[in-house]
């Protein structure tokens, strides 16, 4: 088995706090989720994220005018510049303190921060590799000015659009006017009258205005004006920037929290604290919607280039909007979970992941998008595990409010719910492969309750377990049921035969969690005490034991004041799960490490670090001194009691609330693994962690990964062999050389799927067969896998498919001799052909309906009768207008024409 996964995704969570961000040409969205960047692609419904981490949580980000720049600065001020397009990060900067705001200029020569009160302005970095002025540039962060002019946090940064004026809004009730450089006759002007803090500044798209955001509510518009006398009309001082016209929101107690202003259209967008928004087309301040899209406040709002489309962001809730104004409709809405996670399950077809959480919420993600397909919320309490019936298309629920759920993911519906005789909630569950029987376990009882899924009826109550029951799991082949529970042991239950007793298998401490090897002949157990025991089900004999407490044992909270070491509550494995094959296992716990064993041998493979953020409890290895105070922990002091306005300084939290509680916590978030799950193909694992959903796969789109790669395989030597092979079919002369193979070969060997779809869309119909014949076998993954993705990404039907038939018609032997290794393949060939295969089907009954419409139409007397007749203008004919003109006159007829279909 494999076993070098990397990152690939964070699915889960879709915005927490910061800035949005749409790239120049609008079609993407940038989302901070904690200390990564996620970019959603709004056309093509698919989402990723960058592979970059900071070490705390993202403030700030934006991208250069060109899009190729990105740099993000985390609550600490430190930045990472990354180049967007290949997802690298380039260089490291620390601004030395929190940063507010950030902006590129249009002219992408320079960039603006606002550091604190401070308002620097810095050059903008080139790519590296290129001069600059003739010389290749060594620092890539150099200071351009650095002004001290507002007395408070400085909250928005604008260009105008010529890059030669910023505007900064502050919260000391100001905006200011900067020059880039020192003008003639300009000098930096304070824009003064607010009476609480502005929220932004924005030019005009002539620069001829200016207007003014402040937090109660107030719009101001300047113009740089000279004063008259109302009498005589006379001017009675200097020209300099004045207010010309105010006008107010009049959003009663609500304050305006954000605000984004699209100079081309001359639309303003501002985010009020209650949820709602407002879109107002500017001078005249007529307001075009006004609209409720969270239930709690708006943190942030933008743009994009083309003014259609504006996104919000709420971090109370996790909220992601997108929404077209003109056509009032959403072009995304997504909302993570509320509350920690719980538990997850990847569908049978790996294509799906399901996630249940504290907030009683089931979701359902698309692996392949990124997205939340559906949200259940029939559950009145946290929700705790979550299971699949064998086909994939049940799915199965546990909960705290005494319930087990079964939900129909073809229709959406929950069609079925089993409840205990008194009432008990749930926190274990198990699903027998055929579907037939649902097991639940609960921490008010220690009996296992079996339910029938067809009847909904409870069938038994499996009693013999001492404590609480923890964890269930079915055997692959549906014949026996294992059980762990607090009270040491493990048992193994044959719920369909004649006795359904079982011998405990007696442990040395409480078992957290089971699993069966998906042979069903061997049962894994973890306990609090650190230890992953093996057992053989045939026999009830132990066959291994972990020692995992090292492995897992990392991290540091603030309160802690034993050492990572030390620490006693990171020391177990809460949950345990098989890879595909069973040769390794998969374990989790309250640590930022997951762990990956070799069954049979008992050593660790592979450690898997969750996160690095230090904005979450425990992912420190050491505490720093500096960071206690008299009162204790710096991290623990709640500082929200200094906050000058009155609202902020309300405490409505729960007193030590961690979980359950909606409201803003007083605790940090701790970092920890709840869950973890191997896809059925092997290729990847999901964790649900504290930071989201995260997916580690074998299957990573932007690693440079060649094969046999030498000094003569480069993108020019693929080309000119591409060439010379369609210079050769082209002049109909034999190709014994098989040149296509060549270019197709070269192309695999640098592995850049560019050059790889350049050759095989080249390679005419005819030579598909005696190409496919000649490939070496080692390079038959990478060809059907490759295949599989061109069906579902290109149009190109017929081709595919010719290509399918060849792989499998001179290959077929050695894909059926290597079936285990070529499991992966051959799943995306099914889901290619599949998929192919349902999209023919609408397509055919579309066009079935449509002739039976145009059957069914009378038929024009002086025609045959067996004639579909279908109006066509004067220009569909060949011919044109001339040969309609004697066709009328032959007819007689004076305004069409009818062709009939024979």
């Amino acid at each position: 088995m494999k076993t070098d996964f990397k990152f690939s995704n964070l699915l889960g969570t879709v915005y927490r706090q910061g800035n949005l961000l749409f790239t120049p040409d609008g079609t993407c969205l940038l989302s901070p989720v904690g200390n990564r960047v996620t970019v959603f692609d709004l056309v093509h419904n698919t989402s990723y994220t960058l592979p970059f981490a900071h070490r705390t949580n993202i403030d700030r980000l934006d991208l250069s005018p060109r899009g190729n720049l990105l740099l993000t600065v985390d609550e600490t001020g430190r930045a990472i510049l990354t180049n967007f397009h290949r997802r690298i990060a380039i260089h490291h900067f620390s601004f030395k303190s929190r940063v507010s705001a950030l902006k590129f200029s249009p002219s992408g020569r320079h960039f603006a921060v606002g550091v604190g009160r401070r308002l620097q302005i810095w050059q903008t970095p080139s790519t590296p590799g290129t001069e600059t002025n003739g010389e290749i540039e060594f620092a890539p962060f150099v200071l351009h000015r650095d002004s001290a002019a507002h007395f408070d946090t400085v909250q928005s940064i604008e260009w105008s659009s010529d890059s030669r004026f910023l505007l900064s809004a502050s919260r000391d009730l100001t905006a200011r006017v900067w020059s880039l450089d020192a003008e003639e006759g300009f000098e930096p002007t304070t824009l003064a009258g607010h009476r609480q803090g502005v929220v932004a500044a924005y030019f005009n798209a002539e620069q001829e205005s200016i207007y003014t955001v402040s937090q109660d509510g107030a719009l101001f518009r300047w113009e740089y004006v000279t004063k008259k006398d109302p009498e005589t009309d006379e001017d009675i001082a200097d020209a300099r920037w004045r207010i010309v016209k105010k006008d107010l929101f009049m959003q009663n107690d609500a304050k305006v929290n954000c605000a984004a202003f699209h100079a081309q259209s001359n639309l303003l967008v501002v985010g009020f604290s209650n949820g709602l928004f407002g879109l107002y087309d500017l001078p005249e301040f007529n307001m075009i919607h006004l609209l409720s899209v969270s239930q709690s406040n708006i943190d942030v709002v933008t743009v994009n280039k083309s003014g259609e489309w504006l996104a919000f962001g709420s971090s109370k809730h996790g909220q992601l909007l997108v929404w077209e104004w003109q056509s009032e409709s959403y072009i995304l809405k997504q909302q993570g979970h509320l509350d920690s996670l719980n538990s997850l399950v990847y569908s049978p077809d790996g294509q799906k992941i399901v996630t249940t959480a504290d907030d009683g919420k089931v979701k359902v993600w698309d692996v392949k998008s990124g997205f939340c397909i559906v949200t259940f919320t029939e559950h009145t309490s946290g929700v705790t595990a979550c299971e699949f019936a064998k086909k994939g298309s049940v799915l199965f629920t546990a909960s705290l409010d005494g319930s087990v759920r079964a939900w129909d993911l073809i229709r959406y519906r929950n069609f079925r719910t089993f409840t205990a005789p008194s009432r008990l909630s749930f926190s274990s569950l198990a699903v027998d492969p055929s579907g037939e029987v649902v097991c639940a376990g609960s921490p008010d009882s220690f009996d296992i309750h079996v339910w029938s899924v067809q009847t909904g009826q409870l069938l038994d109550q499996l009693t013999g377990h001492e404590g609480p029951v923890s964890s269930l799991a079915f055997a692959g082949d549906g014949n026996h049921l294992v059980s762990g529970s607090w009270d040491r042991t493990v048992r193994i239950w044959s719920i369909f035969g004649r006795s359904q007793t079982s011998e405990p298998s007696q442990l040395l401490s409480d078992v957290l969690s089971v699993a069966f090897r998906p042979d069903g002949k061997q049962v894994a157990a973890s306990t609090l005490d650190g230890q992953l025991s093996f057992w053989n089900v045939a026999d009830a004999i132990q066959e291994g034991n972990v020692d995992g407490r090292r492995d897992v044992s990392g991290g540091r909270k603030v309160s802690d004041r034993t050492t990572a070491a030390n620490a006693a509550g990171t020391k177990s494995f809460n949950r345990i799960t098989y890879s595909a094959d069973g040769s390794c296992i998969l374990a989790a716990g309250n640590s930022k490490y997951i762990c990956l064993y070799d069954v049979t041998t008992g050593s660790m493979i592979k450690k898997f670090t969750v996160s690095v953020n230090l904005s979450l409890d425990g992912t420190q290895e050491f505490l720093n001194s500096r960071n206690l105070t008299e009162a204790g922990p710096r991290a623990l002091i709640d500082e929200t009691g200094e906050a000058s306005d009155k609202e902020d300084r309300i405490d409505r939290t729960l007193p030590g609330a961690k979980r359950g509680d909606a409201g803003a916590r007083t605790t940090r978030p701790e970092v920890r693994v709840t869950c973890v799950d191997f896809a059925p193909t092997g290729r990847a694992f999901c964790a649900a962690s504290t930071e989201g959903l995260l997916i580690y796969s074998l299957d990573t789109d932007f690693v440079f990964d060649p094969i046999d790669l030498d000094i003569t395989i480069t993108p020019s030597t693929i080309l000119a062999t591409l060439d010379a092979a369609k210079a050769s079919a082209e002049s109909n002369t034999v190709d014994d050389d098989n040149t296509f193979l060549k270019a197709l070969i070269m192309a695999f060997r640098l592995n850049e799927s560019k050059f790889i779809r350049a050759v095989y869309e080249a390679i005419p119909p005819s030579d598909i067969p005696h190409v496919v014949r000649s490939v070496p076998t080692v390079y038959l993954p990478r060809l059907l896998r490759f295949v599989a993705l061109a069906a579902e990404e290109t149009p190109h039907l017929e081709f595919n498919l010719l290509w399918f038939e060849s792989l499998f018609s001179c290959h077929g032997r050695y894909f059926k001799d290597n079936s285990g290794t070529f499991a992966p393949e051959l799943r995306a060939v099914q889901r290619a052909i599949d998929d192919i295969r349902e999209n023919l089907k609408r397509l055919t009954e579309k066009n079935l309906y449509d002739l039976n419409y145009l059957l069914s139409k009378p038929i024009l007397a002086d025609k045959k009768p067996t004639s579909v007749l279908l109006p066509i203008a004067a220009d569909d004919v060949e011919g044109g207008d001339d040969e309609m003109a004697d066709a009328d006159d032959s007819e007689g007829e004076g305004e069409g024409e009818w062709i009939g279909l024979e």
